[in-house]
C-alpha cells in the first residue's frame, strides 16, 4: 500500500476533502485520521531534494536502490531518470522512483515514462495544495458544526505546530507558502524563457514536449492559484502578523507585468488590509498607523512597477483603515492627532489612487475573475466605456478555479461594504464632483463638448460596476443589501438610485441586476422600485431616484414617440463611442431605455411577484409597449432588449399568456409599415402582411442581438405552459395563427430560425463567442419543438378506446401532427445545409470542452446538438411513416420543400459524417455528467443502427477492414483515446460509496454499461464498437485479441467490467442499494451478452477463467433471507412490490441468474475439454467448498442453499382500480406495450397520459364538473397508476425468478449428472435435491405452474439418474431412506396432479416422473421397495387422479396424452404384481379401455388425414396406447374387459388387417410399410395376450381369435412367406439396417400361437 504523502493517498485525501465540502462524506473519523496521516507532507508543503552530482553518479552507475529494493536499470531508463531530475529539479533517485511508478499510467494513457512521471509530479503537488486548502477554507466555514469545526482547527494547528509551539510558527509556514510562490513564479518564468529559446533556434519540437510545456505551465499556475488562497486563508484564521504583510509589501513592487500570477496576489493583499486595516479584526490601531504610513504616506519610497496595482490596494486599505475613526473617543490611544487633518490626507490619497487607476484596476481584476464564455454585452460594453483609457488586464486569469475566484470576491466585497460603511464623505464627493462636472459640460460651447465629455470623472460609475461584479451569482452575499433595510449597504442603493445621469443609470441597473438573483433577492429588488416609485409625486416625469413609475413612464413615453413618428431613424447607440451632448441629456435615448429594459428583464425572469405586477399593471400594457419599442426604426440593441423583456414576462407562462404574445408577435411581425413598405413591391401572389413578415424577418438577421434575443423569444414561446400536465397535447400557439394572410401556423418562424439564421447568419458571425451562443439558442428551440411532440397520442389512438381526438386540446390529432412545429422542425433537420451546420455544431475541440465548465457556451452548444440528434433518432420513424404523409396530403402548393428526398434516415447523414462517432466517444469520457449522459446514448443508437454498422473497404488495400465505425475510430488513434476515457471511468473506487448515486464516476459507470449492453445485445453476433472499445480486435466478421495489446495484459475495459462485477459491493452495512446493485447488475449484463454470443463466446470464457470469475463470484453470494434489505425495504413489507425496493431485488436476481448460467456454461465447457482438476474444484464449489490456487479451503454457499429466492414472497396488494370513470377504458395495449419496445419507462408513460386523455374526456363531456367527482376521479387515475406500477414490478420479479430457476436447475442438473462419485455418493446426492426440491414443487404446484414445471422437469431428471435396481437382491445402508424419498416424490406428485385446474404442461412432466417412478418399481424384479403399497397410495389420492390422467390420455394436448398413456400403462403394471384389481376396476368405470379399444377403428383415418411432420408423434402415441391395452390384457379381468370392448370387431372394422400387406396403410413417410407392421404387431400381441389371459377354457374368446385367423388367413399367409423369404417379399424383408428394417419373426410366433390355441389347423 502506498505510503501517506504519495499521489495516490493525496488523491484519495483529496475526493475525500470535496467530498465533506460538498455535505456528502458519511465518515469524517476516517477523513481526519487520513488528515493525520499527512500532516508531515503538509509541513513539508512543496519541499523536494534538488538534483546532484552524487545521486546521478548513483544513477549511471545503474544500480539503485528505492525502498529495500535493488534495481538495475539500462541505459534508456538512466537516460530518462536524468532528463526528468533536469526537468524538475528533482533528485535523480527519487526521479528514478518516480519513473517506476509511472509506468504503469504510461502504458494506460498512450504516453512516455518521462511525461507521465512529469505529471505525477505536478499532480502530487496540485493535491496537496488543493487538499491544504479545503482544509483551512473548512475551517473558517460557518456551516460546520463547532465541534467538526474545532476538531480540523486542531488539525490545522499540528500542522502549522502552533498548537504545542511558538504562535510565530504560523507566521513563519505563511512564510514558506509566499516563498513557494516566488518559486512558482520563477519556474513558470524558465519555462517560458526555455520555450521562447527553442523557438528563437529554430529548433522542431516534438509534440510530446509541447504538450508536457504546456502541461507544466499550467499546473503550476495551478499550484500558485492553490498557494495564494492557502495564505489568504492563513491570513483570515489569524496565523500571520503585521511581520508577514510587510514581507508581502517588499516583493509586490518587484512584479512587473499583470499575469495569472499577479492576479493571484489579490485576495491575499485584499485580505492583510483587511486583516490589520479595519478594528473589527482585533488589530491594534498602533500597528494598523504604522501600516498605514508604509502603505499611503511611502508609496512613492518604493517604486512599483505596477502602479494601478498599487493605487488600488491604497483604496482597499483606507476604506478598511477609515473605520478607526467613525468615532473617536477621548480615551484614543493616539494623542495629539488631528484627525480632521489627517481625514483630509486620506480623502486627498483616495483621490489621488483613483487618479493613478485605482478603481481601473479593482474594475479590470473584476472583469477577469468570470470566464471569457459569460456573456453580458451590456456590462461588457460598461466596462470597456469605463475602461476606455486604461490598457487591458491579461485576460489569461479567467482560467481560474471557481472557489479562488469565489475567494477573490469575498476579499473585494469586504472593500466595498468598508468603503460604504467607512467613507461615505468620499462617495458622496464622488456624486458631486461628478455633477458639478458634467453640469460644466453640459454648459459649455457645443464645440467643446464633444472634447471635454471624455474627460468626466465616472469614479462613482465604476464602483457601481465593481459592486455588480463582486455580488453576481452571489446570492448570499447579495442577501446582506437586502436583509436590513435601516443597514448601510440599503442606505447606498436608496442613495445610489437618486439624482441619475444616463452613464449612471446604467451602473446602477446592472448593479441592482447583480445583487436581485434568485427569487427573494428579485423580490425585494422589485419591493424597493415600488417603495421608491411610491415615495415620489405622480405628477413628477423623472423622479429623483430610480423606480418603477419612472422606468414605466420612460418606456410609454418612447413607445408614443415611435407611434407618432413611425418613420423616425434609428437613433446612434454606443458605449465605447464619443457620444454627442445632446444625447447624454436626453431622458429617452436608446441607452437608458436599453438599461431599464434589462433590468426589467431580469427582475421578471427571477420574480414571479414582480412578473405577476408588470402583467397586471392597469396602465402599464407591457406586450404592446414591448413591441412597439421593437419597431424596425429603433436600435438593434434596443429591440434585443425588447425580446428579451417578453422572453423573461413568458417565464412559467400560462397557455392564455402564450397565446396572447403569440397574437402580438405575428400582428407585429406582419402589420406593414408606411416607412418600410415604401420602397418595396410585393408581387401580385404576395400579400403586404406576407411581404412585411419577410422584411421583418430580413431586418432581424442584419443584427447578432436581434436574432439571438428574437430566437430566445421563440423559444420560450414554444416551451409548454405551467399549465400542461405533460401531456403536451396542445399546439404552442393558438390554431389559427396567421391564418388571415397565410397558412396557419408558425411555420415562417421556424423557416426563419433554421432556413435563415442557423445556416446563414451564424456561419458569418465573427465573434466566436456569440456564434456559439446563436447555435445554442438555436439548437434549443429545436430541441423544444421535438420534445413537446407527444408519439404517443399517435400510439393510443390505435391501441386504446379513448377518443383522442376528443380528449386532446388541439382540434383534431391530425391538426395536432400537421400544425405542430416537430413537423417543419423535422423537415429542416433533413436539409443538408441545416446538417452541415448541425454537425459542425457537435464538433467542437475536445480539449476546450473537456476544461471548460458545464454550463461555458461550448459545452451547451455540443450538448444541445447532441439532443438535437438523440431526438431526431427517436422521432424519425413516426415523421417518416405517419407524419409526413399526414402533411404532404394536407398542406397546400404553396409551401416548400426543404428536405432532401434521398435521405431516408438520420444514419444516412452520419454515414457522411463518421467523425461524430470520434467525437461522441470522447464526450462520453470527459466526465461532464449531461454530456456524456447525451453522447453515449447517441452513440448507443448509431453502433447499434445496421445502416452503419456495414463493412468498410480501406483504398489503399483493397480489403475488408471491418465495421466502418471502428475503422474511422481507428484512422488517428483514436479508438485508444476512447478505450482510455472508459478504462479510466470504470475504475473501482470505494468512495464512490460515500456518495452514492451522486457520485460523478457513478453515473458514469452506469451510462458506460448501459451503452455496452444496448450494442451488444442489438448486434449480437457482429463485430461492432462495443466490441473494439471493450478491447477486443474486429477484424471483418470476426473478433479476436491482438498479442501484445492491453487486452492480452489483462489492462482492457473488458477486464475493468469483470473486476467491476466482481469487487463492486450489493450495498452498505447490509442493505441491497438499488445505486450499487444497478452498476453490479449492468457490469454482469454486459458480460452475459458477451457469454451469450458466439463471436466472444469462447474468448470471454477464457479471459473469466484466467481471472477466477467463477469462484470469487461464489465466495461473495450471500442467502436471501426474510430479513434481507432490499433499499430500505423487506421483502414482506407491504410498500415493496410498489417501491423500487422491487427494482432492486430484480437486479440482484439477475445477477444470481447470470452467475449460474456462467457457471453451467464453464462446467460444460470443463467437460467437452477434458480437464478434472478443474472440474473437481468447480464441483467442490458448487457443493460447498471454494479451493483457492494456494490450496486453502474457503466455504461458499452451496447450490442447494440457492433456491433461497424461492421463499421470498413479496407481498401483492389486492387492487381493483377499475372505477366506473375508466372501466371502458382498455389498458391491455398499453400494459403489453412493453412486449414491443422493452422499455418499462415508456409503458408507464403510456399509462398516465391514458389516464390524462381520459380526464380530459370525461372533463370535456361535463362529466367532472362536480369538484367532488372531479378529486375522485383523480384519486382513481393515481391509484391505476399505482396499480400498473405493482403490475409491472410483480411482472418483472416473476420474469426473473424464472429465468433465476431455471438456471439453478439446469446447473444442479449438470453438477449431479457428472460428478465424480460412487454411486452411493451419487444417490445421496440426488437425494439432497430431491429433498430440497420436492417441498417447493408440492407448493408451487398449487400456486404457480410455470415454477412448478421447471422444478418438475429437475425431478424428472433426477430420477432417470436413480439406479433403482441397486434396491435388491442385497439392499444396502440406508436403502429404505432411498425409498421413502423416492416414494414421497410419487406421492407429491400424485398431488399435483389431482390440483384442480392444473397446468396440462404439468401434468406432462408429471406424468414423467411417476412413469420413471414406478417403472424402476418393476426394474428391481421384487416386491415394492420399503413395502410402499402404489395402488393404496393410489386409491388415497381419490378418484379424481385416475379420471384425470384418462382425460389426458385421451384428450390431451401434444405429447401430454401419451405420457399420460404411460402413466396409466405402469399403474397397470404395478397393480397387476400388487395383485390389485383397482386400475382395471377405474378405467372400466371411467370407460377408458372402450375407448382405447375404440380408437383402434379410427387409426387408418388420423394417419392418412396427418401432416408429415405429425406422423411420428401420432405412431408413438398409438404405440402407448396399444402397449396399455397389452398390459390391460395380460390380466384376466382386463382381457375381458378388453373382449367386451368389442376388440375383434373394432379390429375388424378398421381394416388394418384386410390391406395388402405388401403395400401397408397409406402413411405419409418413407417406412409406411415398417411402421405398419409395428402397429400390426402391437395389435396381434394384443389379441394374443387376451387369448392367453382368458385360457383354453374360454370357448369363446377361442372362437372369436379362430374367426380373426380365418379372416385373415391371407394376411398370416403373407407374414409366413416373408419369414420364409419366399417371393417379392424376399427383398423387402431387411433384417436390422434402419429404422425401415421389417421383422416379422415375432409376428410369425404370435399366429403359430393363436393357431395352436385356437386348433385352427383342425
Amino acid at each position: 500500500m502506498e505510503a501517506a504523502g504519495g499521489l495516490e493517498s493525496l488523491r484519495a485525501l483529496h475526493k475525500d476533502l470535496t467530498a465533506f465540502e460538498g455535505a456528502q462524506l458519511r465518515n469524517i473519523d476516517k477523513l481526519c485520521d487520513e488528515i493525520k496521516a499527512h500532516i508531515e507532507a503538509f509541513r513539508k508543503l512543496l519541499d523536494h531534494t534538488p538534483k546532484s552530482d552524487t545521486s546521478r553518479r548513483v544513477v549511471a552507475s545503474g544500480t539503485i536502490q528505492i525502498e529495500g529494493d535493488e534495481y538495475a536499470v539500462n541505459q534508456k531508463f538512466k537516460e530518462s531518470a536524468i532528463e526528468l531530475a533536469d526537468a524538475l529539479d528533482l533528485d535523480e533517485v527519487q526521479s528514478a522512483k518516480l519513473l517506476l511508478d509511472s509506468q504503469e499510467d504510461a502504458e494506460l494513457l498512450g504516453r512516455s515514462t518521462v511525461v507521465s512521471a512529469v505529471v505525477a509530479f505536478h499532480e502530487r503537488r496540485q493535491f496537496l495544495l488543493e487538499s491544504l486548502r479545503t482544509l483551512l477554507r473548512n475551517t473558517q466555514s460557518p456551516d460546520w458544526e463547532e465541534q467538526i469545526r474545532h476538531e480540523q482547527l486542531q488539525l490545522v494547528a499540528d500542522i502549522l505546530e502552533v498548537k504545542d509551539g511558538p504562535a510565530r510558527n504560523g507566521s513563519l509556514y505563511t512564510r514558506k507558502c509566499l516563498k513557494a510562490m516566488a518559486d512558482v513564479e520563477k519556474w513558470i518564468q524558465a519555462l517560458g524563457e526555455r520555450y521562447q529559446g527553442t523557438l528563437a533556434l529554430g529548433q522542431t519540437m516534438a509534440p510530446e514536449f509541447d504538450e508536457m510545456m504546456a502541461f507544466q505551465q499550467s499546473s503550476l499556475t495551478q499550484q500558485h492559484e492553490s498557494l495564494a488562497a492557502i495564505v489568504t486563508y492563513l491570513i483570515k484564521g489569524g496565523y500571520t502578523g503585521t511581520e508577514d504583510f510587510y514581507k508581502l509589501l517588499e516583493y509586490l513592487p518587484g512584479i512587473e507585468r499583470w499575469n495569472p500570477t499577479t492576479i493571484h496576489y489579490i485576495p491575499t493583499i485584499a485580505s492583510f488590509t483587511s486583516q490589520y486595516g479595519s478594528p473589527e479584526n482585533g488589530g491594534s490601531l498602533g500597528e494598523a498607523r504604522m501600516l498605514h504610513r508604509k502603505i499611503v504616506d511611502g508609496k512613492d519610497s518604493s517604486t512599483w512597477a505596477l502602479r494601478d496595482l498599487q493605487a488600488a490596494m491604497i483604496t482597499w486599505w483606507l476604506a478598511e483603515y477609515s473605520g478607526w475613526y467613525l468615532e473617536q473617543h477621548l480615551a484614543s490611544p493616539v494623542q495629539g492627532a488631528d484627525f480632521e487633518s489627517e481625514a483630509r490626507h486620506r480623502s486627498d490619497a483616495f483621490f489621488q489612487a483613483l487618479r493613478d487607476g485605482a478603481f481601473h484596476c479593482t474594475l479590470s481584476i473584476c472583469s477577469q475573475v468570470y470566464p471569457d464564455d459569460s456573456y453580458d454585452p451590456a456590462r461588457n460594453g460598461l466596462t470597456q466605456y469605463l475602461l476606455r483609457d486604461t490598457p487591458p488586464i491579461s485576460a489569461e486569469g479567467a482560467g481560474m478555479n471557481v472557489r479562488f475566484r469565489d475567494l477573490l470576491l469575498e476579499q473585494i466585497e469586504s472593500f466595498v461594504n468598508s468603503f460604504i460603511s467607512n467613507m461615505p464623505d468620499t462617495l458622496r464627493q464622488f456624486q458631486s464632483s461628478e455633477d458639478d462636472q458634467r453640469k460644466r459640460i453640459l454648459g459649455a460651447p457645443a464645440s467643446a463638448t464633444r472634447s471635454t465629455v471624455y474627460d468626466q470623472e465616472l469614479h462613482l460609475e465604476r464602483f457601481l460596476v465593481i459592486v455588480a461584479y463582486v455580488f453576481d451569482k452571489r446570492t448570499e452575499a447579495a442577501e446582506t443589501f437586502w436583509a436590513d433595510p435601516d443597514s448601510n449597504l440599503y442606505g447606498f442603493l436608496q442613495w445610489a438610485s437618486k439624482r441619475q445621469s444616463t452613464p449612471r443609470v446604467g451602473a446602477f441597473c446592472d448593479m441592482l441586476r447583480s445583487i436581485s438573483r434568485g427569487e427573494e433577492c428579485a423580490t425585494a429588488a422589485h419591493q424597493f422600485l415600488l417603495d421608491e416609485s411610491n415615495a415620489t409625486p405622480a405628477r413628477i416625469r423623472r423622479s429623483s431616484s430610480l423606480n418603477w413609475g419612472q422606468i414605466l413612464s420612460e418606456l410609454s413615453l418612447y413607445a408614443a414617440k415611435i407611434r407618432d413618428n413611425p418613420t423616425a431613424s434609428r437613433p446612434p447607440i454606443r458605449y465605447g463611442g464619443k457620444p454627442h451632448a445632446g444625447d447624454i441629456d436626453e431622458p429617452e435615448s436608446a441607452l437608458m431605455l436599453e438599461c431599464y429594459l434589462r433590468l426589467t428583464a431580469h427582475i421578471c425572469k427571477e420574480s414571479s411577484i414582480a412578473r405577476s405586477w408588470l402583467m397586471s399593471h392597469e396602465t402599464f400594457n407591457v406586450v404592446g409597449v414591448m413591441f412597439t419599442l421593437a419597431d424596425m426604426t429603433v436600435p438593434p440593441r434596443l429591440q434585443a432588449c425588447t425580446f428579451m423583456t417578453m422572453h423573461a414576462v413568458l417565464t412559467n407562462k400560462t397557455a392564455e399568456v402564450g397565446a396572447t404574445v403569440w397574437s402580438a408577435l405575428d400582428q407585429w411581425a406582419s402589420t406593414p409599415a408606411p416607412s418600410v413598405l415604401a420602397n418595396s413591391r410585393p408581387g401580385k401572389s404576395i400579400t403586404p402582411m406576407v411581404c412585411m413578415e419577410e422584411i421583418t424577418f430580413e431586418a432581424l438577421s442584419k443584427s447578432f442581438d436581434q436574432a439571438n434575443e428574437f430566437v430566445a423569444l421563440l423559444n420560450s414561446l414554444v416551451a409548454p405552459s405551467v399549465d400542461d400536465i405533460g401531456l403536451h397535447d396542445a399546439l404552442p400557439f393558438p390554431e389559427q395563427l396567421g391564418a388571415a394572410y397565410r397558412m396557419a401556423g408558425i411555420e415562417p418562424y421556424i423557416d426563419f430560425v433554421l432556413g435563415k439564421i442557423f445556416v446563414s447568419v451564424v456561419p458569418l458571425v465573427d465573434d466566436p463567442l456569440q456564434s456559439r451562443f446563436l447555435t445554442n439558442n438555436v439548437l434549443s428551440l429545436v430541441v423544444t419543438c421535438l420534445a413537446t411532440f407527444n408519439e404517443n397520442l399517435v400510439i393510443l389512438a390505435n391501441r386504446s378506446t379513448v377518443s383522442v381526438d376528443t380528449a386532446i386540446e388541439a382540434s383534431s390529432l391530425a391538426a395536432y401532427a400537421r400544425l405542430h412545429p416537430f413537423s417543419r422542425v423535422m423537415e429542416w433537420m433533413f436539409n443538408d445545409r441545416v446538417l452541415v451546420a448541425l454537425f459542425a455544431a457537435a464538433r467542437q475541440d475536445i480539449n476546450e470542452v473537456a476544461s471548460a465548465s458545464p454550463s461555458s457556451p461550448v459545452v451547451l452548444t455540443v450538448l444541445r446538438a447532441i439532443e438535437v440528434m438523440n431526438w431526431i433518432m427517436d422521432l424519425q420513424s413516426t415523421y417518416f411513416e405517419i407524419v409526413r404523409p399526414l402533411v404532404k396530403l394536407q398542406s397546400s402548393g404553396h409551401r416548400q420543400a426543404v428536405l432532401n428526398p434521398t435521405l431516408a434516415s438520420f444514419e444516412d447523414s452520419v454515414a457522411t459524417n463518421l467523425n461524430l462517432i470520434v467525437d461522441l466517444g470522447l464526450y462520453g469520457g470527459i466526465g461532464n455528467q449531461e454530456l456524456a449522459i447525451n453522447s453515449l446514448k447517441l452513440l448507443g443508437k448509431l453502433a447499434s443502427s445496421r445502416r452503419l454498422n456495414a463493412f468498410s473497404s480501406v483504398a489503399s488495400r483493397q480489403q475488408l477492414s471491418g465495421n466502418r465505425l471502428v475503422s474511422v475510430l481507428e484512422q488517428n488513434d483514436d479508438l485508444e483515446r476512447v478505450r482510455t476515457s472508459f478504462i479510466l471511468a470504470m475504475q473501482y473506487d470505494d468512495r464512490e460509496l460515500e456518495l452514492g448515486p451522486t457520485a460523478p464516476g457513478w453515473t458514469i459507470k452506469s451510462l458506460m454499461l448501459d451503452f455496452l449492453s444496448h450494442c451488444l445485445s442489438s448486434l449480437p453476433d457482429r463485430a461492432n464498437l462495443a466490441h473494439a472499445i471493450l478491447g477486443f480486435a474486429c477484424t471483418g466478421s470476426t473478433v479476436n485479441v491482438e498479442p501484445d495489446g492491453a487486452f492480452a495484459r489483462q489492462a482492457s475495459l473488458f477486464h475493468s467490467i469483470v473486476r467491476l462485477a466482481a469487487e463492486y459491493p450489493d450495498g452498505i452495512d447490509g442493505t441491497i442499494e438499488a445505486w450499487s446493485s444497478n452498476i453490479r447488475q449492468k457490469a454482469t449484463q454486459v458480460l452475459s451478452h458477451l457469454r451469450a454470443s458466439t463471436l466472444t463466446f469462447g474468448l470471454t470464457m477464457v479471459e473469466l477463467r484466467a481471472a477466477d470469475f467463477l469462484f470469487v463470484m461464489f465466495l461473495r453470494l450471500a442467502l436471501i433471507t426474510p430479513e434481507t434489505n432490499f433499499d430500505g425495504l423487506l421483502i414482506r413489507d407491504e410498500g415493496f412490490t410498489q417501491a423500487d425496493s422491487a427494482n432492486v431485488f430484480e437486479q440482484y436476481l439477475g445477477q444470481r441468474s447470470f452467475l449460474l448460467e456462467y457457471a453451467s456454461s464453464e462446467l460444460r465447457l470443463v467437460i467437452a475439454e477434458g480437464t478434472p482438476t478443474l472440474k473437481a474444484r468447480i464441483l467442490s464449489t458448487l457443493f460447498g467448498s471454494t479451493t483457492m490456487l494456494d490450496g486453502a479451503q474457503l466455504p461458499n454457499v452451496p447450490i442447494f442453499d440457492l433456491l433461497d429466492f424461492l421463499g421470498s414472497e413479496f407481498h401483492i396488494p389486492v387492487l381493483s382500480p377499475l372505477t366506473k370513470l375508466f372501466n371502458d377504458v382498455d389498458f391491455t395495449a398499453v400494459l403489453d406495450s412493453e412486449n414491443d419496445t422493452g422499455d418499462q419507462t415508456s409503458q408507464s408513460q403510456l399509462v398516465e397520459q391514458l389516464l390524462a386523455l381520459r380526464l380530459n374526456e370525461l372533463r370535456k363531456a361535463g362529466y367532472l364538473e362536480d369538484p367532488h367527482e372531479q378529486e375522485k376521479a383523480l384519486i382513481d387515475a393515481e391509484a391505476y397508476k399505482t396499480f400498473s406500477k405493482i403490475q409491472k414490478n410483480i411482472r418483472a420479479l416473476e420474469d426473473v425468478r424464472l429465468r433465476t430457476l431455471q438456471a439453478w436447475c439446469n446447473l444442479l442438473t449438470l453438477a449431479v449428472g457428472h460428478c465424480d462419485l460412487d454411486q452411493g455418493g451419487r444417490a445421496s446426492l440426488i437425494l439432497q435435491a430431491l429433498q430440497t426440491v420436492t417441498p417447493k414443487l408440492e407448493r408451487y404446484a398449487i400456486e404457480s405452474a410455470p415454477e412448478a414445471v421447471i422444478l418438475a422437469k429437475l425431478v424428472q431428471a433426477l430420477l432417470f439418474q436413480v439406479e433403482f435396481k441397486t434396491s435388491v437382491p442385497e439392499r444396502p445402508r440406508g436403502a429404505d431412506v432411498v425409498d421413502d424419498r423416492l416414494f414421497h416424490v410419487f406421492r407429491t406428485a400424485l398431488r399435483a396432479i389431482n390440483v384442480p385446474d392444473g397446468d396440462v404442461n404439468l401434468r406432462e412432466v408429471l406424468y414423467s416422473i411417476c412413469f420413471r417412478y414406478l417403472t424402476g418399481i418393476i426394474e428391481t424384479g421384487g416386491s415394492t421397495p420399503g413395502q410402499h403399497n402404489i395402488t393404496q397410495t393410489l386409491k388415497i389420492s381419490g378418484k379424481k387422479v385416475i379420471d384425470t390422467v384418462c382425460d389426458d390420455a385421451y384428450g390431451g394436448s401434444g405429447t401430454c396424452r401419451a405420457s399420460a398413456v404411460l402413466f396409466l400403462d405402469a399403474l397397470v403394471a404395478i397393480a397387476k404384481k400388487e395383485n390389485s384389481n383397482y386400475m382395471i376396476d377405474s378405467l372400466v368405470r371411467t370407460n377408458f379401455i372402450v375407448v382405447l379399444v375404440e380408437a383402434i377403428r379410427d387409426i387408418p383415418n388420423e394417419l392418412r388425414d396427418s401432416e408429415a411432420q405429425d406422423i411420428p408423434l401420432l405412431l408413438a402415441y398409438y404405440d402407448s396406447k396399444l402397449a396399455l391395452l397389452l398390459t390391460i390384457s395380460q390380466t384376466r379381468p382386463g382381457a375381458t374387459q378388453v373382449v367386451s370392448a368389442g376388440l375383434f370387431q373394432t379390429i375388424r372394422d378398421s381394416g388394418l388387417l384386410s390391406v395388402d400387406p405388401d403395400l401397408g396403410i397409406t402413411i405419409d413417410n418413407p417406412n409406411a410399410l415398417a411402421k405398419y407392421y409395428t402397429l400390426l404387431l402391437s395389435i396381434v400381441r394384443v389379441i394374443a395376450a387376451v387369448v392367453t389371459s382368458r385360457g383354453p377354457q374360454n370357448t369363446q374368446t377361442i372362437d372369436a381369435a379362430k374367426s380373426f385367423l380365418e379372416e385373415n388367413r391371407a394376411l398370416m399367409v403373407a407374414v409366413f412367406k416373408r419369414q420364409a423369404r419366399i417371393g417379392a417379399a424376399v427383398e423387402n424383408s431387411l433384417v436390422g439396417g434402419g429404422s425401415g428394417a421389417i421383422d416379422v419373426e415375432e409376428l410369425v410366433e404370435l399366429f403359430v400361437m393363436l393357431i395352436s390355441v385356437t386348433g385352427f389347423l383342425d
